[in-house]
Order: structure tokens, then C-alpha cells, then sequence
């Protein structure tokens, strides 16, 4: 697994993630973030959706938001559960622990699958027999000297169905992903303005894209998320209401969230590449009123949406 993220790293797949790069060295080699452990135990939990998630792309006057960041953040109910965990296996059997959900340079894809738990898939995300690919990892790292399972396989044959799903062909090839294009790169991690070419495959997405994950074929063996926490809240709110958030209500509207973490500015962006490719004509005032806004990338953007649902 190191040389394929060596190699993701040279090609400049990484985008803007500078973070990647910069902590390579830990997330080629886990020993390294904590020469003491001796063990890894992975765990998954499942937020399989119960609705298809695919169904709003179709409602062009509401948001599209990912699937992981309709309910409560998943860092901190995941690492609640992992500490509940750690404090039974110190109970068991004296030792050090420390636990990991998605905010250290853990490599929890391919740990996962080192320990069985699924294989990565051609979208790069880890896919599993039993539960599809809706899941939440967690990592505990310990001082015990565990005996380790048997790595799992490869199950992907020679389906295609996550890379043909991809709205802006961000897979280079199977089992590459190009971040630069993904939806889910672009509306989060990427600052600044997007490009044309990819705002316009945006649709009403807001916030990150879950069509590769839904095309897998393994969801049908999916067992729903048994923890409700996950799931409602957001929903697909109009673009409209979204559009009039300033820095406070959009603190307010998304505390506890993932999204609120992308901060207001970037989420409006989004908003209105969304509004833009609404097809619209009644939300160009709502675009209007954001090209004053202090943040030029809004400013640009309001002015795109205003063009695009005027026919410019």
C-alpha cells in the first residue's frame, strides 16, 4: 500500500491536501506514528442509508449533501465508541491505547483490510461482503501483542459499476483516484475558486458525492445504520434558504456537523455553483444578493450563477 500512495502523491493527486504529503512518512508506515504499539484493531460502522441517495441529483431547487454528513459527526460518535472499547481491553489486560477516527495519518483503508475487515475497492473506498461499502473506520492502537488476521481479497472483478458512476471521471484508472476531479476534493478540501469545466458536473451538489459508493454492487448484502445519529437533519434543504446564511447561522444551522468544518465562505461557493446549474431563473436574485460579499471567490461565483440562469 505505500507505493500506491507514493504514487498518488507524485502524480499530484493529492491536490490541495498538502497535509498528505507532508505526513507521508506516518501514513506509509503506522509504526512510525507510534513506534510503541505493537497491534492495530480496526473497526467499521455501518451508515448505510435507507433511501437512495442518488434520487435528490434530480431536484435541481434542493442541495445534494453527502450521505456521512446528514447527521452527527461521525469523529466524535465513532471515537466515544472506541474509547468505551479501549477502556474494556485495558480492563482485560493492563496496556497503552490510543485511538484514531479519520484525524491522525492513520492508514485505515488499507489497515482495514490488512485485518479482513474488507478489501479497497476500485473507487479506493474499502468494500465488504457483509456490509457494502457504507462504513465508518476506527482504529485503536495498543501496546499488546495481538494475534493478527488474514488480510482480506480483492472481490471487485471486473465490474466497473463505481468508476463509470463518477460524475467528472476522476478515476484515472481502477483503484486510482484523482482527487483534483472528485466532487467530494473539490467541495471540501478545495479552496478558491473551481474550475469551469468541473463546477458545471457539480449538479446540486453541496457538500461531498456518494455515486461511486451508491453504484457498488456489494450494498445489496448492506446492513442499515443501527445508530439514527447518522441519518437526518440536514436532508436537501432548497439552495435558496442555504444561499442567505451568514458566518453565524451558518455556524448555528451546522453545529455538530461535518459540514460546519468546511466553514461558511467555501459552503456558499458550493451553493451557488449549485444554483447555477439549477436551470433556475427565479433564484438569479437570490444570486444577486451575494455579489457584494465580502469574499471574492463568492463574489465570482454569485456572478457565474447570474450568467449561467441568465444564458450568458
Amino acid at each position: 500500500m505505500p507505493a500506491r500512495l507514493e504514487a498518488f502523491i507524485e502524480a499530484g493527486y493529492h491536490g490541495q491536501m498538502n497535509w498528505m504529503a507532508d505526513r507521508m512518512a506516518w501514513r506509509s508506515d503506522p509504526a512510525a506514528l507510534w513506534p510503541e504499539a505493537k497491534s492495530v484493531i480496526m473497526l467499521a460502522e455501518s451508515y448505510t442509508p435507507f433511501y437512495d441517495p442518488t434520487s435528490v441529483l434530480n431536484d435541481t431547487e434542493n442541495a445534494a449533501v453527502s450521505v456521512y454528513a446528514q447527521g452527527r459527526d461521525y469523529h466524535d460518535i465513532v471515537k466515544k465508541r472506541l474509547k468505551r472499547l479501549a477502556r474494556w481491553l485495558i480492563e482485560q489486560q493492563p496496556c497503552e491505547v490510543k485511538v484514531f477516527v479519520d484525524t491522525a495519518p492513520v492508514p485505515e483503508k488499507a489497515l482495514g483490510q490488512a485485518a479482513g475487515l474488507g478489501w479497497q475497492g476500485k473507487h479506493t473506498n474499502l468494500v465488504s461482503r457483509d456490509w457494502g461499502n457504507w462504513a465508518f473506520l476506527g482504529a485503536i492502537f495498543t501496546t499488546l501483542d495481538l494475534d493478527v488476521d488474514g488480510a482480506e481479497k480483492d472481490h471487485c472483478g471486473s465490474c466497473r459499476s463505481c468508476l463509470e458512476a463518477c460524475p467528472t471521471d476522476a478515476f484515472p484508472a481502477p483503484y486510482k483516484l484523482d482527487a483534483r476531479r472528485c466532487i467530494s476534493y473539490l467541495t471540501i478540501e478545495h479552496s478558491g475558486p473551481i474550475k469551469e469545466e468541473l463546477r458545471l458536473k457539480l449538479g446540486n451538489r453541496i457538500y461531498g458525492c456518494d455515486d461511486c459508493l451508491a453504484a457498488c454492487p456489494w450494498n445489496k448484502f448492506a446492513v442499515q445504520a443501527s445508530d439514527m445519529r447518522y441519518h437526518g437533519g440536514v436532508g436537501s434543504p432548497p439552495l435558496a434558504e442555504l444561499a442567505t446564511l451568514d458566518d453565524a447561522a451558518f455556524r448555528a444551522r451546522f453545529s455538530g456537523s461535518p459540514i460546519k468544518r468546511i466553514g461558511r465562505d467555501r459552503f456558499i461557493r458550493n451553493v451557488l455553483y449549485a444554483i447555477g446549474n439549477s436551470g433556475q431563473t427565479d433564484l438569479i436574485s437570490v444570486a444577486q444578493g451575494l455579489v457584494d460579499d465580502p469574499d471574492a471567490t463568492i463574489v465570482e461565483a454569485a456572478q457565474w450563477a447570474i450568467g449561467r440562469l441568465a444564458g450568458k
